[in-house]
């Protein structure tokens, strides 16, 4: 009985978490945030990056990001080889990527690169903790429909299962990287938040996994 009660109650104070955390971290790094906006800007391309990604019950919101790639990255076809751009389509992501900036490099390793996102999760687009937030491509060519329905279930997360557990150590075409994320959704609770957070603080500060 104890456990029933328990379902309907945590989606509620998740929720509460995410604000409070949110709205208390970016109080505190805001000046780091801004010091990183104005180095961003130097290239003279913009601070921001946003894209549409999938959200709960299938509706698109706008992911936003400190820019790690030169301007002009979304034409894929100019600055990709035919080899890089194939794998990218399969894995939306490449080691080495061609397209990533010297600064871009770094803020992704240290995840810097998505602080941004706790705008993100203060709106309701997103929570601290849940499913990668996904391309609509990303998701319909890499998930059965009922796994689409589990994943699109709950709200994507800043990090998650598979930022913490592998990172890009897995990918799509081996299923490990679904498999990850579908294991979140189905068994998510306080204590799996608190053990994913944490690990994701070591792996940011390893950087191992990061591309």
């Amino acid at each position: 009985m104890r456990k029933g009660h328990r379902k309907p109650i945590y989606p509620r104070v998740k929720r509460v978490l995410d604000v409070v955390i949110s709205v208390m971290a970016l109080l505190v790094i805001w000046p780091v945030m801004l010091v990183i906006a104005l180095l961003v800007r130097r290239d003279g391309g913009p601070a921001f990056y946003a894209q549409s990604r999938v959200g709960r019950n299938g509706r698109l919101f706008r992911l936003y990001k400190f820019r790690s790639m030169k301007v002009g990255a979304d034409r894929l076809e100019d600055i990709l080889s035919p080899e890089e751009l194939e794998l990218y389509r399969k894995e939306y992501k490449l080691q080495n990527d061609p397209r990533i900036t010297k600064l871009g490099n770094f803020l992704r390793k240290s995840s810097l690169d998505e602080l941004p996102q706790l705008w993100n999760i203060i709106r309701g687009d997103m929570s601290l903790v849940g499913p990668r937030p996904l391309l609509p491509s990303e998701l319909t060519g890499n998930y059965t429909p009922e796994e689409r329905q589990q994943l699109m279930s709950m709200q994507p997360g800043l990090t998650g299962y598979w930022q913490a557990m592998s990172r890009n150590e897995s990918s799509y075409a081996t299923g490990e990287r679904q498999r990850q994320e579908l294991y979140y959704v189905g068994r998510v609770s306080f204590g799996m938040d608190v053990k994913i957070i944490f690990k994701t603080v070591e792996r940011v500060i390893t950087g191992k996994g990061a591309v």
